[in-house]
Formats: structure tokens, C-alpha cells, sequence
């Protein structure tokens, strides 16, 4: 299944390695990345494919919920399906 992760927060090091390595943990494959700073706020949209069938888009919103709190970053989950129908006008 293909998720949409957004990440948005003050800019601080490391928010790129912490989500990314959670992903990896969970078996999730980045498929494509975009990340921005403006000014002192980082912005980051990943398109992600699940691999493990065990784990469900809520599970991994959870997970990354939790790194997000260490970091002080909102990290948001959504299947692509979802996603894509909330922003088809």
C-alpha cells in the first residue's frame, strides 16, 4: 500500500535521518522525497509503499507520531488513495 507522510516543524538536524530510519525499520520503501526550509521551518513530502502486509497505515502513523514528538515535528500518515481523493478538484 502507498502512503503520503508529510512532515512539518522548526528545522532542526537530524529530521530526515529519524523518519527515514523508523521507515526502513518498518519496512516501508521511499519511493520519491521533497523537502523545503523556509526560513527557520522544514517541510518534507515522501511518497512511501508499505511492504510489511502486517503493518497498517494507522500502526505506521503511530510510530512515526512518536518520532515526531522527539523531534518536535508534526508527522502525518495518509493512504495515497485517501490523499489523492481529498486534493482531486
Amino acid at each position: 500500500m502507498k502512503v503520503v507522510i508529510t512532515v512539518l516543524g522548526k528545522d532542526r538536524v537530524g529530521i530526515i535521518a529519524r523518519v527515514s530510519t523508523a521507515l526502513a525499520e518498518s519496512n516501508v520503501n521511499i519511493l520519491d522525497i521533497s523537502q523545503t526550509i523556509l526560513q527557520d521551518y522544514f517541510t518534507m513530502l515522501m511518497l512511501a509503499e508499505i511492504l510489511d502486509e502486517n503493518l497498517s497505515v494507522e500502526a505506521l502513523g503511530q510510530r512515526l507520531d512518536e518520532v515526531g514528538k522527539d523531534l518536535g515535528v508534526q508527522v502525518r500518515v495518509q493512504a495515497e488513495a485517501i490523499f489523492s481523493a481529498m486534493h482531486r478538484v
